[in-house]
């Protein structure tokens, strides 16, 4: 299999295709340009400057307290390292509150090198996507765990389970008719997460949400089994130790990801 080192860069119609032609989608977060170029040269597609930067780089409790400030400074240095893997940058709490507050957050992220955006939770947040996807700025939806919602949550558990399903099933279309070129999933039980899969015609990235997804996505601290000073979840698993290498632990995920083996029954959730 190739390492597709030598890919063409990355589009956001591209990630459509992929799903169309069952290639499954490998994202990892990164936080920097030396990351990021690790990254990049060795077979992922698509990059997150997630907000968890505020509990694995910030060491904060939550991702709360991370600002838009925060998100474009980690945005501007992983573009730099990047040749031919998708940026994504979060919106930051309370940065899509309204939707001109998330257009001036977007634009920024776009700006320092971002091509889409992140966005928890649906509700709300539909007129958000609408109005960013109509003023050209794409956007990937976040359902499921999300962490921004922690507080409401009560702690980081597992979403979709029982009733909740339905209305999850009902959010996942609703942001993918809201415009969302994408969706990922979080802590969700693995045959929900397929079932939303099949039924959307836009890519899913699964982080605890099981092997039906059309791609995954891990915490770079995570993925590499270092201690973040949180407790390390289910899905979690530490492909350095597997792969000797930075680079090698890359080409181990990505491979695990795209022959469909991570994430197995080990590190997923049950209904």
């Amino acid at each position: 299999m190739s390492t597709h080192a030598d890919s063409k860069p990355w589009t956001v119609p591209a990630l459509a295709e992929a799903k169309r032609d069952g290639r499954k989608l490998v994202m990892l977060t990164a936080y920097d340009a030396g990351f990021a170029r690790a990254f990049d040269a060795n077979g992922v597609d698509l990059i997150l400057v997630g907000d968890s930067l505020g509990m694995v780089v910030q060491g904060q409790d939550s991702t709360l307290p991370v600002t838009t400030d925060d998100m474009v400074y980690h945005t501007t240095i992983v573009a730099r390292g990047l040749s031919r893997a998708l940026l994504v940058s979060d919106l930051s709490f309370q940065a899509d509150a309204t939707p001109e507050r998330a257009l001036d957050a977007a634009t920024r992220l776009l700006q320092a090198g971002a091509e889409m955006v992140k966005i928890e939770g649906a509700g709300h947040k539909l007129d958000v996507i609408r109005y960013l996807v109509e003023r050209e700025i794409p956007v990937c939806s976040h359902l499921g765990l999300t962490p921004q919602s922690v507080l409401r949550f009560g702690g980081y558990k597992v979403q979709g389970r029982g009733e909740a399903g339905e209305r999850l099933r009902a959010e996942a279309r609703a942001v993918a008719e809201a415009g969302a070129s994408m969706l990922v999933l979080e802590c969700v039980p693995s045959p929900l997460a397929a079932q939303i899969t099949a039924e959307l015609s836009i890519p899913t990235i699964g982080i605890g949400a099981g092997p039906g997804c059309d791609g995954q996505v891990l915490v770079l601290h995570d993925f590499l089994g270092l201690d973040s000073g949180h407790r390390r979840p289910k899905f979690v698993k530490d492909f350095l130790a597997e792969g000797g290498s930075v680079a090698g632990a890359v080409r181990a995920y990505a491979a695990a990801v795209r022959d469909g083996s991570f994430p197995d029954a080990e590190h997923a959730y049950a209904s």
